[in-house]
């Protein structure tokens, strides 16, 4: 067409130029190797589509423009077709076929983008009504949308032009209860401004909040195995005191589970349990969700492989709190059953002993000592229970039991108390009877008995354990001094050792002596045979330290 004819037929208000104003960007792209073929295709076909409608406009054929805009939309095209055909019709004033365009438009792209177009439409003509129908259609429809964070920032950011500040303010809390975490930065962002300029000190700080929520929220996401964090937010959600957002990061949070069955992995993990039996407890109060926490826990852990004693005594102890006395039995004698522990033992006998079950802490004392027989403490306890109850005959066969096992672990322990054993019966009437005297008698001589099996004990099979064979001897001559007109103190002082000061080299990283340090040796009568030996050894510890310094006088 010549240029002169194309002037005179151009419809008013439109510029002589070669191209359209709605001409879409990627009409005039070219498509290069790295588009796809259908991507060329369909630029190719929009730009005849908009080069038609040109041409009818230009000739002034509105209507015909108009029904090759509604035949190309039939086609589905993209966003920008959906533009051109709307700013064609706003160009002449039908504000109402726009309208119509707009509500056609978002039924076939409802994306926030297309939204947020169509209410800043509505509001740039002063429907301000109109306009919040479209948010509010759009936040209904698109909640759950990758881009809903766009969509809830641009309708508070409406309500906030429009002075509704408790509109803006209900928004950001409903998009921040609703869109995910890992995408509501901005969210956040906006929403803390928002509260800096328009809320209270309340509002604020539950802006901060939320904020602080959002970076617990990522670093969970990033690791979900990093129990640090999730302490972090759980007491962050505790201090805003919202039950259903407590007990959703406490579930969250017990779900990951380590995933190794190695203690050193799980024991801050339980600790997440335990917290979250004690936030149900003490503060829901909710005490069958406390129970059924503590149940849960303890079938989870593998307790073939490793166990938490205090998981345990916590489940029982609160059974206890409950009156409930038949469950906290159940606990403790499925954890004796299951994964026996030192202080699951004590606490169960502490609890019988309070209710003065004798029998229960007798019988619980026995598998006690069944699961642990080189337990020192428990053979003790087992026998002071029996002398408590004046039944020294069974504490002292229980003493005679302990003393006859192969191994303990502090047998000095034992051996004291079982010397001790039987010193204080009798009574002060008593006293010049001869049949109470002779009773006395006997008790010195078991109980120096004990202690001469204890010392012979260290003397044959301890024989390096000679610091605790003195203290043995220490206690021997206190017993012999209180035993008054009965006792021999000879009979220890015989047996005491010899206090001698000696030095030993320092061992270094390299494995040479640089230096020494004192110690006191013990020399008991029993190995003055080796004294020749000894003084042998003397003389040559002299000599090699003589020629150490005259090495480094050298």
């Amino acid at each position: 067409m010549p240029s002169g004819r194309r002037g005179r037929r151009t419809s008013p208000g439109l510029a002589p130029s070669t191209s359209a104003p709605w001409t879409s960007p990627t009409a005039t792209t070219p498509c290069g190797s790295s588009m796809r073929s259908s991507r060329c295709a369909t630029a190719i076909i929009d730009q005849l589509w908009y080069k038609y409608i040109h041409m009818e406009e230009l000739l002034g054929a509105v209507a015909n423009a108009r029904q090759v805009f509604e035949r190309w939309m039939g086609w589905r095209p993209d966003i920008a077709g959906w533009n051109s055909y709307i700013k064609f019709e706003l160009r002449y004033g039908e504000v109402e076929r726009a309208r119509a365009i707009y509500e056609r438009f978002v039924a076939e792209h409802p994306r926030p983008d297309t939204f947020i177009r169509y209410a800043k439409f509505e509001m740039k003509r002063g429907e301000v009504e109109r306009a919040r129908r479209v948010y509010e259609r759009a936040a209904d429809l698109l909640v759950d949308d990758e881009d809903a964070e766009v969509l809830f920032v641009a309708f508070a950011e409406f309500e906030e032009k429009c002075r509704e500040v408790e509109r803006a303010r209900a928004i950001y809390k409903y998009a921040l209860d609703r869109v995910p975490k890992g995408r509501a930065e901005d969210l956040y962002r906006k929403f803390l401004a928002f509260e800096k300029q328009f809320g209270d000190r309340e509002g604020i700080e539950d802006a901060i909040v939320g904020k602080r929520r959002f970076q617990y929220e990522d670093e969970v996401r990033k690791n979900p195995l990093n129990y640090d964090s999730w302490f972090d937010y759980i007491r962050l959600e505790e201090s805003v005191g919202n039950k259903d957002r407590i007990r959703d990061v406490y579930e969250r949070s017990i779900a990951n589970v380590p995933p190794a069955e190695e203690k050193r992995y799980w024991q801050r993990y339980i600790y997440l349990w335990i917290n979250y039996a004690l936030y149900e407890e003490l503060d829901a109060q909710d005490m069958e969700r406390t129970r059924e926490v503590y149940r849960e826990c303890l079938k989870l852990i593998p307790h073939k492989k490793f166990t938490f004693a205090k998981l345990w005594l916590m489940a029982a102890q609160f059974e206890i709190r409950q009156k409930n006395i038949k469950a906290a039995r159940q606990i403790l004698g499925n954890a004796i059953g299951m994964a026996p522990k030192g202080k699951i033992f004590k606490k169960y006998i502490e609890i019988e002993l309070y209710l003065g079950n004798f029998d229960r802490c007798r019988t619980l004392y026995e598998k006690y000592i069944e699961w642990s027989p080189a337990n020192c403490y428990a053979w003790r306890k087992y026998a002071e229970l029996e002398k408590n109850l004046s039944e020294t005959d069974r504490a002292r066969s229980i003493y005679e039991l302990a003393i006859a096992q192969p191994a303990l672990d502090t047998p000095e322990v034992l051996w004291k108390a079982s010397a001790g054993l039987g010193e204080d019966d009798g009574s002060e009437e008593n006293k010049n009877d001869v049949g109470y005297q002779e009773q006395q008698a006997e008790r010195v001589r078991r109980c120096r008995a004990v202690f001469e099996r204890a010392f012979d004990y260290f003397r044959t099979n301890a024989a390096e354990l000679k610091e605790e064979r003195a203290m043995l001897l220490e206690e021997w001559l206190k017993k012999e001094l209180s035993f008054g007109d009965l006792g021999d103190v000879t009979l220890v002082q015989k047996k005491a050792p010899r206090k001698v000061k000696r030095k030993r080299p320092l061992p270094t990283d390299d494995g040479s002596s640089i230096a020494y340090e004192e110690y006191i040796d013990y020399i008991f009568p029993d190995e003055v045979t080796l004294a020749p030996n000894l003084k042998i050894l003397e003389a040559a510890y002299k000599w090699k330290k003589q020629k150490a310094n005259d090495t480094e006088d050298d």
